[in-house]
């Protein structure tokens, strides 16, 4: 189901924000146009050679590529032909750039007064640090999440881009905010999203605990506070566990692994929250003296909250993921078969959001600008000055 066919959104995104968030935009029906420089395109291209990196295939489904060299008067007065049928425009620079490509908000809304405009930043449009690069390490080390998930002094950081990725998201719930209020209004608005701002905003738990408390969470706190575990078997693969606070849970599990000796142990959730390292051990101690198929029928039997660890790549073998149809395989005319996971929100049953693969550098760039007006000689011209 297209929820969103009909707009017309513009991503002129580097990397991962501004095409995430154009992408999910896509995802729901929009028609995405990516506009990217002649010869390079999203440095995301060539993160690993060539210009179709996994990388950039992942942040850029169900967009049409159109190269268009803005920084030049005949390239930006294209721009402006498309940004004058547009919904929405999307872009990821420091503040100040927009302005001097042509591109802020002020400019292009009095070339259409309707046009959302979104800018994402890393820490503003202004203040001591908007001047600065900014990447999903520094959001997540700025926003107080890195101290939430790392410990100690090994430099070494662990797992996906998370910073990127939250504020893409905000920054597609900003433009659909922005764009019901326009079906009632007729203006478009400027979004703003900084990765800061997105990422303290994404960590409202903690935040709400420290201003109530006074105190900063711990590394382990919320897990604690959870009773959260990762328990490693016997076979060396691991069960994730999340009792929460319903004392049922936690009597399931102790009926799981029998030990009724724990209820006298930690006889209520304070005690198991306050001695959460003692406990974890214990868990760990138990869960290591059987294989992980040992366990999981006992802890489906008595109704624990639990999952066996996945990898990504065990993620298609999985019959729940399987049962949901979360994966899917298209054919793009030069790379082959690419697959992808549909996207997470379904509209009366449907998740299908296959409808373009991504796609190659100006693949579709003779077609857009036809649909903006251009004649064929037009775009001759255009070609041979290099701005396409």
């Amino acid at each position: 189901m297209t929820v969103l066919r009909g707009l017309r959104v513009l991503d002129l995104g580097n990397f991962i924000t501004a095409p995430l968030a154009s992408m999910l935009l896509g995802e729901l029906g929009a028609d995405v146009i990516k506009i990217e420089r002649p010869d390079t395109g999203d440095p995301f291209r060539a993160f690993k050679g060539g210009l179709y990196s996994t990388q950039f295939q992942a942040h850029n489904r169900n967009k049409r590529s159109l190269s268009l060299d803005y920084t030049r008067p005949e390239g930006l007065a294209v721009l402006d032909r498309l940004v004058a049928q547009a919904d929405a425009i999307i872009l990821n620079m420091r503040p100040g750039v927009e302005d001097k490509l042509g591109l802020g908000a002020e400019r292009l809304q009095a070339l259409n007064p309707r046009l959302v405009v979104c800018s994402i930043t890393g820490f503003g449009a202004s203040g001591p640090y908007a001047s600065r690069p900014a990447y999903d390490n520094v959001g997540q080390a700025a926003s107080g999440w890195l101290s939430m998930f790392h410990a100690g002094a090994d430099p070494k950081v662990a797992g996906p881009a998370v910073s990127d990725a939250v504020a893409g998201l905000y920054a597609a719930l900003g433009v659909l905010g922005a764009l019901v209020e326009r079906a009632q209004t007729g203006r478009g608005r400027k979004v703003e999203v900084s990765m800061l701002e997105a990422m303290i905003a994404m960590a409202c738990e903690p935040l709400a605990a420290m201003m109530a408390t006074g105190q900063a969470p711990s590394l382990y706190g919320r897990a604690a506070m959870s009773q959260s575990y990762v328990v490693t078997c016997r076979d060396q693969r691991r069960i994730g566990l999340h009792l929460s606070s319903p004392e049922k849970f936690w009597r399931g599990l102790v009926a799981a692994i029998e030990r009724p000796d724990l209820l006298a142990a930690y006889p209520t959730r304070a005690e198991r929250v306050e001695r959460y390292p003692a406990l974890a051990a214990t868990l760990a101690e138990i869960f290591a003296g059987q294989d992980r198929d040992y366990w999981e029928p006992r802890l489906e039997r008595h109704d624990v909250p639990f999952m066996p660890e996945r990898r990504l790549d065990e993620l298609a073998d999985d019959p729940q993921v399987q049962h949901q149809g979360v994966f899917y395989e298209q054919v793009h005319p030069r790379h082959g078969a690419l697959r992808a996971a549909h996207r997470p929100v379904r509209y009366d049953g449907d998740n299908r959001s296959d409808f373009r693969p991504p796609p190659d550098l100006g693949e579709h760039t003779a077609e857009v600008l036809r649909e903006a007006g251009l004649s064929a000689q037009d775009l001759d011209i255009l070609q041979q000055a290099g701005v396409v």
